[in-house]
């Protein structure tokens, strides 16, 4: 096995690309939960009629095709900062602008120049996950409205089955260069209280988290933690 590190490789290179080569349809259902097959849909977003939704870290932006066809918002902005899960989302979905409009972009960067942009953000495994939270959860609350909702799917625990993190500190899990050669990145996988006390710190109040059981089937099942927050209104 070789290892390699590297800060500027596409980590995300191969992730969704076989699926995109077959599934090329804007999806009919949207759920929170980690097997993406149950628990609650789009509703807990609230109405998006002529709502800024952002999906940070849209992958191929699945997600938030789905809301832009079936959710009539005013605009949803699929951010994501792999070139290849951004080239993936424009060939997929770059028919359905301008109601979608896909970005590539690293999210604080992005959501540090969309100050009061945004009635909704939204994280399914996506940003949240990937991007140190001290740093994203103050600059999502920066880009919402006053009343703005921030939504998170997150892993309850790690995949190995290992407890979550009990204070902010990221893992380093496996990952692939665009060449195959295996490296490492770092995701955050905290207790239901380290979210609650970081949304608290950044500004966001009625926080609620939920625990989404895994469901059966598949090789690698995991709870996971809806977490919802409101931007001070």
């Amino acid at each position: 096995m070789v290892r390699v590190t590297t800060s500027t490789a596409d980590l995300w290179h191969h992730y969704g690309r076989a699926r995109a080569t077959s599934d090329r349809a804007v999806p009919g259902t949207f759920y929170w939960n980690w097997g993406q097959n149950a628990g609650p849909g789009p509703e807990v977003l609230g109405d998006l009629t002529g709502r800024c939704v952002g999906d940070l870290g849209a992958g191929a932006a699945r997600h938030a095709a789905h809301l832009a066809v079936h959710h009539q918002p005013a605009q949803v902005i699929a951010v994501d900062a792999s070139p290849a899960q951004h080239a993936m989302a424009t060939d997929l979905y770059a028919r359905l602008a301008p109601r979608l409009r896909i970005v590539q972009s690293d999210a604080v960067p992005h959501l540090q120049a969309m100050t009061g942009a945004y009635d909704v953000l939204y994280s399914v495994f996506g940003a949240v996950d990937f991007t140190d939270p001290r740093e994203l959860l103050p600059a999502a609350a920066a880009a919402l409205k006053p009343g703005g909702r921030l939504m998170v799917a997150t892993l309850a625990h790690y995949l190995s089955g290992a407890f979550p993190q009990p204070d902010a500190v990221a893992a380093e899990i496996p990952a692939k260069t665009p060449d195959g050669e295996t490296t490492t990145m770092r995701r955050w996988v905290l207790q239901e209280h380290v979210w609650t006390k970081l949304l608290d710190e950044a500004g966001f109040t009625n926080i609620t988290v939920d625990v989404l059981p895994a469901t059966t089937g598949g090789p690698r099942t995991a709870d996971t933690l809806l977490v919802g927050a409101y931007h001070p209104s």
